[in-house]
C-alpha cells in the first residue's frame, strides 16, 4: 500500500514481530528478519506487504496474492501461494487490527486539526475551567464554566464542552461535537458531529397542546466508549442515561432518555433506542433495528439489522423481523410467505393458460 500523508507509517515490522503478535509459528526456512513495507489487500500485495484473509469471499484473491505475507485463519490456509508466508492464527482479522495499530496510530482516534499543543489561540475556556497537564483544545472550542478535562486529552476545533461537564484523561473529542450535563470516563472517542446530553423527547401530551417535560438527568459515559460522527445521547429525564464502558456505537445512531446500554455493546449505524430502555451486556444491535421505550434486550442478544424490536428479549437471544423474534420463527414465516407467494403465482398462470 502506498503511504499516504494522511496516516504516515510510524514503524515497520518484522515478518518474525508478526508472528509473535498472531502467537503463531512461521513455516520453516522463513526469513524471519525480513523486513516488511507495508500493508495492504489480497488483490493489491505487494512481495513486501502483509495481508489478512478469513472470508470465503476472497479465496480467488488469496490464491492470487502476491503479498510476502498472509494472516489466514486455518481453514484457508492451504490455499496460501507458495511464494507467500501464511501466517496462521484463528483471529486473523483481530491479529492483524493490531498490526495496523502499530503502523498507523494516528488513525485509531481523531486528532487535532490544528496540530495543536496545549490551549491553541482562539479557542474559548472558562477562567473556572480546569485542564490537566498535557490537555489540548483546538481554534473555536469553548469550554465551559468549572468544566474538568483530564490530561492527553483533545478538544477538536469548534466543539463546546458545557459548564460542570467532566471527561477523563486520554479521550479524543473530535470537531463539532458537544458536550453537556455529561460525565465522561477515559479513553472515549467522540467522531465528529456527536452530540451529548441535549434534551430527551419528553412532553406530556393533552387536547391543550404538548407541555414540554424538564430533562434534568445527565449522561454517563463509561471508559472506551466510541461513538460515531452524528449520533446523539440524550440526557435524562430524571434518571441517568448510561452507557457502558468498551461499548461501540456507529454513526447516526439515536439513543433517548434513560437508556441504559450495558457493557461491551455494538451498536451498528442508524440504530433509534427509544426512552427507558435497558440493553445489557454484549448485545449487538444490527443496522436500522428500532428499540421501542421500556423494554429490556438480555446480555449477549443479537438483533438483525432493520428488526423492530417491541418487547423483552431473552438473554442471548438471536431475534429479527418486525416484530422481533427468534430467528427460527423469523425464518419459518418467511418460507412459508414465499410458498403462498408461489402458490398464487401457479395458480395466476393456470387461469392465463385455460
Amino acid at each position: 500500500m502506498t503511504e499516504s500523508q494522511f496516516f504516515p507509517q510510524a514503524k515497520t515490522l518484522t515478518l518474525r514481530q508478526v508472528a509473535e503478535i498472531a502467537n503463531a509459528a512461521l513455516p520453516d526456512g522463513t526469513d524471519g528478519e525480513f523486513l516488511l513495507k507495508g500493508v495492504a489487500p489480497l488483490e493489491s500485495a505487494g512481495p513486501g506487504d502483509l495481508a489478512y484473509m478469513d472470508n470465503p469471499a476472497y479465496v480467488g484473491a488469496l490464491a492470487a496474492t502476491r503479498a510476502r505475507a498472509c494472516l489466514v485463519t486455518p481453514r484457508y490456509a492451504a490455499k496460501v501461494p507458495p511464494q507467500t508466508v501464511a501466517i496462521v492464527t484463528p483471529q486473523a482479522y483481530r491479529v492483524f487490527a493490531q498490526v495496523l495499530a502499530i503502523l498507523f496510530p494516528s488513525a485509531m482516534r481523531p486528532e487535532s486539526s490544528f496540530a495543536s499543543s496545549g490551549i491553541s489561540p482562539g479557542s474559548f475556556v472558562h477562567p473556572s475551567a480546569r485542564l490537566e497537564h498535557g490537555a489540548r483544545v483546538d481554534p473555536g472550542a469553548v469550554v465551559g464554566p468549572y468544566a474538568e478535562i483530564g490530561a492527553g486529552t483533545l478538544i477538536g476545533a469548534h466543539s463546546v464542552i458545557g459548564a460542570h461537564v467532566k471527561i477523563g484523561r486520554d479521550c479524543s473529542i473530535a470537531a463539532h461535537v458537544s458536550v453537556s450535563h455529561a460525565f465522561i470516563g477515559n479513553r472515549v472517542i467522540l467522531h465528529p458531529g456527536v452530540r451529548i446530553g441535549q434534551d430527551g423527547f419528553g412532553f406530556a401530551m393533552g387536547p391543550q397542546g404538548h407541555l414540554k417535560v424538564p430533562q434534568v438527568g445527565r449522561v454517563i459515559i463509561q471508559d472506551d466508549v466510541e461513538i460515531g460522527a452524528n449520533s446523539t445521547v440524550d440526557r435524562g429525564a430524571s434518571r441517568d442515561t448510561v452507557i457502558g464502558e468498551g461499548t461501540k456505537i456507529d454513526n447516526l445512531v439515536q439513543i433517548a432518555h434513560n437508556v441504559v446500554i450495558g457493557r461491551h455493546c455494538v451498536i451498528v449505524a442508524q440504530v433509534g433506542i427509544a426512552g427507558s430502555t435497558t440493553i445489557e451486556d454484549y448485545v449487538a444491535l444490527g443496522g436500522k433495528v428500532a428499540v421501542k421505550g421500556h423494554v429490556r434486550i438480555g446480555m449477549g442478544a443479537q438483533i438483525a439489522a432493520t428488526s423492530g424490536v417491541n418487547g423483552d428479549v431473552p438473554p442471548g437471544a438471536r431475534w429479527g423481523g418486525t416484530p422481533a423474534r427468534p430467528m427460527r420463527d423469523w425464518f419459518r414465516e418467511i418460507t412459508a410467505l414465499k410458498k403462498l407467494a408461489s402458490r398464487g403465482d401457479s395458480a395466476k398462470d393456470d387461469d392465463a393458460s385455460s
